[in-house]
């Protein structure tokens, strides 16, 4: 194997590398969408309920047990790290709109980091198309003096 097609297996190889990092950066940005989707319904739940309404809550295991809110302004938010807090019902919505601000933050990171990706790629293409013309052009030099004379 020549040194040209050594690199240019090398450069489709780091190109396949930075696609799937991309994949996997996408499906990370999926999983924050669902994040914040989850959010979006407890800001819903938290501004709707009132105190002595009834609700599903989850126990796990896809089991729930029916409840009635005894205290609207008692909501507990998950402040992450394995912290949680209580808050009136007006804080609770306020902390969880930060927390999805915050999620559109690390989406914005995310998509940069991608945008940093495709451009490496992009690059790396280049570098591989002048390769494969190079060498084009030098098995194409290299025919020219074998050629049969014209009779």
């Amino acid at each position: 194997m020549s040194a040209n097609q050594q690199q240019l297996q090398a450069l489709s190889q780091e190109l396949q590398e930075i696609q799937e990092s991309i994949t996997s950066l996408e499906e990370t940005i999926e999983g924050i969408r669902e994040e914040q989707s989850a959010i979006d319904e407890a800001i819903e739940a938290v501004e709707t309920l009132e105190t002595g309404s009834t609700v599903q809550v989850p126990l796990g295991g896809g089991a729930y047990v029916r409840a009635t809110v005894e205290d609207i302004d008692e909501v507990i938010v998950e402040l992450g790290a394995d912290y949680a807090a209580e808050f009136d019902q007006e804080h609770a919505t306020e902390t969880l709109e930060r927390k999805k601000d915050n999620l559109d933050d690390r989406i914005d990171e995310v998509n940069d980091r991608i945008a940093d990706l495709e451009s490496e790629s992009s690059e790396l293409e280049q570098q591989a198309q002048q390769m494969q013309q190079q060498a084009l052009q030098q098995q194409m030099g290299g025919m020219g003096g074998e050629s049969e004379p014209d009779e």
